[in-house]
């Protein structure tokens, strides 16, 4: 069967693309935008990605379309699949058909950490030799894919609230039908499509609804809006973590203490990944780990084997004795836990390069909560696009003289180089490329040697 993407490039419907191709399924696409992972691994995989959104693209005519929630009415292609009466399917709804149905899927939903966590479990799984198929939003480097089919029953998925698709705009969970959930953490956000908290608790209720009796739910038991979420009505089995009464960690030096149900399990866990937010990551994975029957003592080795996803506190370059991390950071909190995290690590310097690039941000929804997620930072570079709907300079000002806003990116980047020092750790958080201001950022460090 011949399967077009549209909309590709995205961390979901690049993921898709790779299990329809490992599938026996011939696979092409289009996009407006590429850049890496994902672009890299379409071409890995020999996936055409034709660029723009011609209806061209489509003649002759695939088997069926598979439509991104990228892609709006007025899309050229899309207009020529509807008057040409082309099949066509949300990307969530094929997965559900052609690759779940009669699995056991465990799926990670939060509005922080699903890529990190998704990740983890499904990297868990594997080292203990249960072969899940898995779709994460994002690189895990141990598999060097976002998404493969699997050889067992289990499959693990990021659970993604944001919409379906333009002709189905149910949050994206509601079609994975899961056996295990993960419900990490749930905050306000995507200002584009919800317009409260509500909103959104309405869809976790949803996602809550669809998990067997016989299933169960791993909660965070620490945040007040899960709480709330359950309170409309829970049918399955629940079990916690960050609460006394279930999966609790107490940091030490390079890892921690785990404790299951107010007992103390193992002392001393050692962990690769930095920050409480990320302890809290994987207790969530060990729970759900140990609920399709993996042993705690082989979670615990594959743990220190975890060599976490691209884009999370990735390593990108270094000069003069300068680091330059990249984050897909963009909400926050998530902007928050992430310069502790790295403050958390040790000594030096940590200075916070921020583009407020997603829908929520460019809005302005998030604008006064900024000046304090960027307490862990001792300068901070943001980057304020064109498009944004809110004034930079005066929504940070309370972040004071180490703040540093420009326009355009080449200053940014200028200011940002002439400031660095040896032992210093820069942070570019982004949920999109910045414009390549990674490499460029490297580049300029070592010009200044």
């Amino acid at each position: 069967m011949h399967l077009h993407i549209l909309g590709v490039c995205g961390t979901f419907m690049a993921g898709i693309a790779a299990i329809a191709r490992e599938a026996g399924h011939t696979v092409t696409g289009s996009d407006a935008n590429a850049w890496p992972p994902m672009s890299t691994q379409l071409e890995a995989l020999g996936i055409t990605v034709m660029q723009g959104y011609e209806p061209a693209h489509l003649q002759p005519a695939p088997d069926v379309v598979v439509v991104g929630n990228v892609v709006t009415r007025g899309n050229p292609a899309m207009e020529y699949v509807l008057n040409a009466g082309l099949p066509y399917i949300s990307g969530p709804q094929w997965l559900a058909e052609n690759v779940l149905q009669g699995r056991h899927v465990l799926a990670v939903a939060g509005t922080h950490g699903k890529t990190t966590t998704t990740s983890l479990l499904a990297w868990l799984l594997d080292y203990a030799g249960l072969e899940p198929g898995f779709l994460v939003g994002g690189v895990p480097v141990n598999f060097g894919v976002s998404a493969r089919l699997g050889k067992s029953k289990y499959f693990v998925i990021e659970a993604d609230e944001y919409d379906t698709a333009f002709f189905d705009k149910r949050s994206k969970f509601v079609h994975y039908r899961p056996r295990t959930a993960i419900l990490n953490n749930l905050e306000y956000d995507h200002a584009d499509i919800f317009p409260d908290l509500a909103a959104i608790e309405r869809q976790f209720h949803h996602l809550v609804r669809t998990v067997p009796g016989q299933g169960r739910l791993i909660v965070n038991g620490a945040d007040a809006n899960l709480a709330h979420v359950l309170q409309q009505g829970c049918w399955s089995e629940v079990e916690y973590f960050d609460h006394a009464d279930g999966w609790r960690a107490e940091p030490v030096d390079e890892g921690f203490d785990l404790f299951v149900k107010g007992r103390r399990r193992k002392k001393r866990v050692s962990t690769p990944l930095a920050g409480a937010h990320n302890r809290s990551n994987t207790l969530a994975a060990f729970a759900a780990a140990t609920h399709v029957g993996a042993s705690l003592d082989r979670l615990i080795e594959g743990l220190a084997e975890f060599q976490s996803v691209k884009r999370r506190l990735e390593l990108v370059g270094e000069a003069r004795g300068v680091r330059v991390y990249d984050d897909f950071a963009h909400h926050p909190t998530a902007i928050e836990v992430t310069l502790a995290a790295v403050r958390e690590q040790g000594p030096g310097r940590v200075l916070a390069v921020l583009e407020p690039r997603s829908n929520t941000m460019r809005m302005g929804s998030h604008a006064q909560e900024l000046a304090r997620s960027l307490r862990d930072a001792d300068r901070c570079y943001v980057y304020a696009r064109p498009d944004l709907k809110w004034d930079a300079r005066a929504a940070l000002a309370d972040v004071g003289e180490r703040l540093h806003v420009e326009s355009a990116l080449e200053p940014l980047i200028a200011a940002i180089a002439a400031e660095a020092r040896e032992g210093d750790r820069v942070v570019v958080m982004s949920n999109g490329d910045f414009g390549g201001i990674h490499g460029k950022l490297v580049a300029a460090l070592a010009a200044g040697a």
